[in-house]
């Protein structure tokens, strides 16, 4: 192994430890939610598997630099979809530059767990366009680390263990990557989202994994959700949406940043909203040159 692929291995382990530190000591974190303060502005993504270019329009568009009082929540970064049937996931490439992002700004930089970073984390195989996307994205980091990748995906690992569950405004918003399906509101346990998640949680069937893996949910479900969580809108991802967003009754707002046609969702933390109102902000990525 050469002096500069070991320096850049421990760089990238570094960075991924580092963020995950970060994620678990956030002021505004209490249990796996993030409590967001009741000023400012919170910049809202969809999945991204591995849309480089529409990552860079997010980090141009938060500038977070000039602007100390905006937050951005990211979610679904990895497993992308590889050009060419022999070429492998990259996209790890772009969760290191999440990474950093985080360790630039570690209060306005977020993060929740979505269903295939959860499945990377507990090894789940998840088959998407004919391959198995979790090898694949193993597959990757040895293209770019060698044999030694094991030690840049331990720490990646950590990092996406890291990840709490959901996002709360005061402006009485919740942000989660989804939904327990309707059909697993019998056995869903909200309390998961006042505590740090533990294994029978993110494991299949455990709460955590519901809320990550739901589909499809309904009108009344969503009213039940929105009292037991005290909230009046959701805003997710993880079910496609080629025209960028849709939305579910009067509650439920889902978009995707993972394509051409992919969106962010930028609001005030302060204003109160009704669901048309947020969508009325969806902005589209390529508007941002």
């Amino acid at each position: 192994m050469s002096i500069d692929i070991a320096q850049r291995i421990q760089e990238d382990a570094d960075t991924y430890r580092a963020a995950a530190r970060l994620n678990r000591a956030e002021e505004c974190l209490q249990g796996s939610t993030i409590v967001l303060p009741n000023y400012g502005q919170l910049v809202v993504t969809g999945d991204l598997h591995g849309h480089r270019r529409n990552f860079e329009r997010i980090v141009k568009f938060c500038d977070l630099e000039h602007a100390p009082a905006r937050h951005i929540v990211l979610h679904e970064i990895i497993h992308e979809e590889p050009q060419g049937i022999d070429a492998h996931d990259m996209s790890h490439e772009v969760l290191l530059e999440a990474a950093r992002w985080k360790t630039e700004y570690p209060e306005q930089v977020h993060f929740i767990q979505s269903n295939h970073e959860l499945a990377q984390l507990i090894e789940q195989d998840i088959t998407k366009g004919g391959r198995v996307v979790t090898y694949s994205f193993l597959a990757g980091m040895r293209q770019t680390y060698g044999e030694s990748y094991i030690i840049v995906a331990d720490a990646l690992l950590d990092f996406i263990a890291s990840y709490p569950l959901a996002v709360r405004t005061a402006n009485r918003v919740m942000i989660s990557h989804s939904l327990p399906s309707p059909d697993m509101m019998r056995t869903f346990d909200p309390t998961v989202l006042n505590r740090t998640p533990k294994g029978r949680d993110i494991g299949d069937g455990g709460s955590a994994y519901q809320l990550v893996w739901g589909r499809h949910q309904t009108q009344q479900q969503l009213d039940e959700l929105a009292q037991i969580f005290d909230v009046d809108i959701f805003i997710c991802g993880h079910q496609p949406q080629e025209s960028g967003y849709d939305v579910v009754g009067n509650r439920l707002i889902i978009i995707a940043s993972d394509h051409n046609h992919g969106v962010m969702l930028p609001f005030d933390l302060k204003k109160p909203y009704q669901t048309e109102d947020l969508v009325s902000a969806i902005r589209p990525l390529a508007s941002i040159a």
